[in-house]
């Protein structure tokens, strides 16, 4: 019995390995390493997947919130709207750029942030949402820019783990005011390091993240603000170009996988599997299941069935532990337990099993039955 993965890189990478090799030895012949056509190429073919005019590659998912933040001129005495169940990097870049983030409870379905209680959240120093379209599934947008045209506020989508989803027949990254994409390695779009990018259709917001991404400065050694060395690489985007071709492909792979998975888990009781919604396009980042059962002893049950399926060659991951109102860094913010009820359920009962592309009905068979074994 093989061990199982949650995601493996090394598989994907033998696929693609002579594309990738030439692309990457003709970048190293060059000499030129850092900007150049292969980057601006990137670009603009990540731009016209997207269907925005305007894209701005930097170095990771992180730096694309930020400087969407700062591009927006969001600051010290302004609110942020976004999801508590989601990696630190959506709220903390809010805290770096003088903001506070203001956390909305999840839809307990789709781990989403619940757009009915966006509303509740607004004050007279909210100036934007930033929805996250979590595990690959895009928020309800609809909602989210109705809400943020009444209120006159900004929307910047976090698609770190969503490249490719979309809602209503649009691109998440096309539908706010600016789109926020990782690259990282398990990304459906992953680099081979750190990446990011920054798309939006309007052309003077995608000029400020330029210049901000580049020291503040529009003109070589002439700076007009304060801003950061935030760059792809001339190699990262080679790579990038090789994958951006797969994409469709792989996460057309993804869908496939994720209805072998409900096909194979929905005769096994005692956990809840995940929803598409209507209306949108799942690009399965994760598959993730919920074992509802809280507490057994000292232990969440979820816990030990991950530490059991680990022993029969299964790696899951839990994505995440702690929802970030209960985090030690944003106790400052006076959130109590209790106050975000589906988030702190989530945490204690998800489990992210493996998925990639590649991944075989054989090895999904050997998760399920594993998963069954471990549940009875």
């Amino acid at each position: 019995m093989n061990n199982i993965p949650p995601v493996d890189l090394a598989r994907q990478y033998k696929l693609i390995s002579t594309e990738t090799d030439l692309a990457v030895l003709e970048i190293l012949s060059s000499g030129r390493y850092i900007g150049g056509t292969v980057v601006t190429d990137f670009e603009k073919q990540f731009a016209h997947y997207i269907n925005v005019s305007e894209c701005v590659s930097c170095n990771s998912g992180t730096d694309a919130l930020y400087l969407a933040l700062r591009a927006l001129n969001i600051g010290k005495g302004d609110e942020v709207i976004t999801s508590p169940f989601t990696f630190i990097a959506t709220a903390e870049v809010i805290n770096l750029v003088g903001a506070t983030p203001v956390f909305v409870d999840i839809e307990p379905h789709t781990f989403n942030l619940d757009v009915d209680q966006i509303e509740a959240a607004i004050t007279s120093k909210t100036k934007a949402i930033i929805p996250v379209h979590l595990f690959g599934q895009a928020v309800n947008m609809t909602k989210v820019m109705e809400i943020a045209q009444q209120y006159h506020l900004f929307v910047i989508e976090d698609c770190a783990q969503a490249t490719g989803a979309e809602w209503d027949g649009k691109k998440v990254g096309s539908i706010g005011h600016i789109g926020a994409f990782s690259f990282f390695p398990t990304k459906n779009l992953g680099a081979c390091g750190d990446g990011g990018a920054v798309t939006t259709n309007d052309p003077e917001i995608a000029a400020t993240l330029k210049m901000l991404s580049e020291h503040g400065s529009r003109v070589r050694y002439y700076h007009e603000a304060i801003g950061v060395n935030s760059r792809l690489d001339s190699l990262q985007a080679a790579i990038l170009q090789v994958k951006l071709r797969y994409l469709d492909h792989w996460n057309e792979q993804r869908s496939l996988v994720a209805e072998r998975y409900q096909h194979l888990l929905s005769p096994i009781g005692k956990i809840q599997l995940p929803q598409a919604l209507a209306g949108g396009k799942h690009v399965w980042n994760q598959y993730t299941i919920r074992l509802p059962e809280h507490q057994q002893g000292e232990q969440l049950y979820r816990n030990q069935v991950r530490e059991q399926l680990q022993q029969m060659g299964v790696i899951s991951m839990v994505y995440y532990p702690l929802p970030l109102h209960l985090q030690p860094v944003y106790q400052y913010l006076g959130y109590q337990q209790g106050q975000l009820p589906r988030s702190e359920q989530a945490c204690q009962e998800v489990l992210s099993l493996p998925m990639f592309p590649d991944l075989t009905f054989e090895e999904q068979e050997q998760v399920a039955y594993s998963l069954k074994d471990c549940l009875s």
